[in-house]
């Protein structure tokens, strides 16, 4: 019998050491989403500095558009642009909300799992 009982213990350390071979390399993925994740919020940081900009051209379009039917139609021209704008707005407000509510935590319960599997085989 002693002979079973050391190749479950052996069996239990090398699972052990494969579990936590494997618990280092999620982590080692979790940083490298996480390096992205910040990459992304660069990324996201210089599209806001450029939509700024795109946004003041607009507003110089439209301001041009009006000075242009000035003497027709200039009240029916802001109008209609301000009901563009808070519509277009009104919309992509929604889909920045449901975008953040979406927000998943990495990996975390791989992790637990993995750290609680750890300990059992400890044991």
């Amino acid at each position: 019998m002693p002979e079973s009982t050391g190749l479950i213990e052996s069996s239990k350390r090398v699972a052990g050491t494969l579990l936590a071979i494997l618990q280092t390399r999620l982590a080692l993925l979790s940083n490298e989403i996480e390096e992205e994740r910040l990459r992304v919020g660069q990324m996201v940081f210089y599209a806001s500095i450029a939509l700024f900009f795109f946004g003041l051209s607009i507003m110089l379009l439209t301001a041009l558009v009006v000075v242009v039917f000035w003497d027709d139609h200039r009240l029916l021209v802001m109008g209609l642009f301000a009901a563009l704008y808070f519509i277009t707005g009104l919309l992509l407000w929604n889909a920045l909300r449901r975008a953040a509510e979406q927000k998943p935590v990495l990996f975390s319960a791989s992790l637990a799992e993995l750290t609680d599997d750890r300990n059992r085989l400890a044991e």
